[in-house]
């Protein structure tokens, strides 16, 4: 199919890249505490008993000068008048270093009897890199309802050690109850990149690529390529919620990723390790809502992977798990295990089966021709069919289809050779994304259009999931 995303550290919008692509609306979910990065400085963050808040280079630097006997004798706190609303939901995310490995807590309490009335209360393990924080948490009533001002602390106060301790990014953001309506458009996507990258130098194609597909709602991928998982899905679900639209995410780390092609070939190295990488990318997510497409081609391709010294049950098991990891710690994420497309696996009963045993009860669905081309009248109709086999056993499930580059519908006509997955020439954009009036659920544009899906095709030098603005063009202009 496939795809293998490009290794870069995802960021906030910038400035920049607000410029070329379409505005996000004001935001509906407050950040209640300011100040976040410390570029300005640390106004606004106290320095009790034993610390020591300084400014260090755009984070807040926190040292203990002496030590102490509890936690909160060398702490900081926010001055704040953000008040938490008792049984809303919230998040609170920050990065963090130590000058040493040690235990650290942090708090969102209630500025009256802050001991006794705390909402968050946690311990969290500081190391020497630095790596993202992030706990949700559902807001207690305080003992004095007159109060709702809050205030976040970090306390780093350790009986035989002096710790220092470097913060950045903080962030408490409320948790809204009803889903966004509209789809997150990023600034940071590739394609988006790019643009940017080369408004100047490269005018008239940034021009066409920005207006054709960076200013669309595209999902972003998450693998391992991530250093810091918590951090990049974080960074990109944050801003989406601040922009209160919809976050859209794949995960794509499966032992065996792409075993059937190998352009794209990789993932966790077994089964204990990707159970660890799904729990932290769901808790990141945590009770944030989100779109998640799980692993696409997994479960079409589970039985390439003897090929490689993998058991095709194993993988079954392995997306059934994932599904209960989702279900359990990102409640409020739409997921759709992906299902193929209509010209993979034909035998339509045999789907249902596999999409049974990888645990398609726990989803809302499952998705269609991720990165391929099928159009969309036929995979809209096998998507119809699967649906209904799947009812009996495992209830009413719905479907969505990626239209990003099904715009020609596939090269090579409806017997579609299967090498023509990989950049085919003359292919074009399909419909951006929408509901459509009947059949599938939602048109999504999953793969990011102008991504390369191997060194092949109209791209033989160009690997998979690097962006190539050549590509990009092709499928604007509908021809290589």
């Amino acid at each position: 199919m496939r795809f293998f995303a490009v290794k870069a550290t995802v960021a906030l919008i910038s400035v920049a890249a607000a410029v070329l692509v379409a505005p996000a609306p004001a935001s509906a979910a407050a950040q209640l505490v300011g100040n976040s990065t410390f570029d300005g400085g640390v106004a606004g963050w106290k320095q009790i008993d034993q610390a020591e808040v300084t400014a260090d280079a755009g984070r807040m630097k926190v040292r203990a000068k002496a030590a102490v006997t509890n936690p909160w004798q060398a702490m900081t706190a926010a001055d704040t008048t953000a008040t938490l609303n008792p049984g809303k939901t919230y998040t609170l995310s920050f990065d963090a270093q130590g000058s040493a490995a040690f235990e650290a807590t942090t708090t969102v309490q209630y500025l009256k009897t802050p001991g006794q009335n705390q909402s968050l209360g946690t311990a969290f393990p500081v190391t020497t890199g630095s790596r993202r924080y992030l706990y949700t948490f559902t807001a207690k009533a305080p003992i004095d309802t007159s109060d709702l001002t809050v205030e976040v602390t970090f306390q780093i106060g350790r009986p035989n050690l002096t710790p220092t301790v470097w913060f950045d990014n903080v962030s408490l953001m409320e948790t809204s109850s009803a889903r966004p309506a509209g789809l997150f458009v990023y600034g940071e996507s590739n394609p988006a990149v790019w643009v940017r990258n080369n408004w100047n130098a490269d005018r008239t194609r940034a021009e066409a690529i920005n207006n054709g597909i960076a200013t669309k709602p595209i999902f972003m991928w998450f693998g391992g390529w991530f250093g810091d998982l918590t951090k990049a899905v974080d960074d990109y679900v944050g801003a989406a919620q601040k922009a209160d639209k919809l976050p859209m995410l794949v995960a794509y780390n499966i032992p065996y990723r792409d075993a059937c092609a190998t352009e794209s070939n990789g993932g966790a190295p077994d089964a204990a390790a990707y159970h660890t990488w799904i729990t932290t990318f769901a808790k990141a997510i945590g009770s944030r809502h989100a779109v998640v497409i799980l692993e696409p081609d997994a479960v079409a391709a589970a039985p390439c992977v003897t090929r490689v010294g993998g058991k095709e049950d194993d993988q079954y098991k392995i997306l059934l798990d994932a599904t209960q990891v989702l279900k359990a710690n990102a409640p409020n994420a739409w997921v759709y295990l992906d299902a193929g497309n209509s010209g993979w696996v034909t035998d339509k009963n045999n789907l249902v089966t596999r999409l049974g045993k990888a645990g398609i009860a726990n989803t809302r669905g499952f998705s269609l021709n991720v990165s391929n081309y099928k159009w969309t009248a036929d995979t809209t109709a096998y998507g119809t069919d699967v649906k209904n086999l799947l009812a009996p056993a495992h209830g009413t499930k719905t479907f969505v289809i990626d239209t990003s580059r099904n715009g020609n519908g596939p090269y090579g006509g409806d017997a579609d050779p299967g090498d023509d997955w990989c950049n085919p020439p003359k292919r074009k954009l399909g419909a951006v994304p929408a509901k459509p009036a009947s059949g599938a659920e939602h048109h999504f544009w999953v793969k990011v259009p102008g991504d390369s899906d191997g060194r092949c095709g109209i791209a033989p030098d160009t690997p998979a999931g690097q962006f190539s603005p050549s590509l990009a063009m092709a499928l604007i202009n509908g021809n290589p």
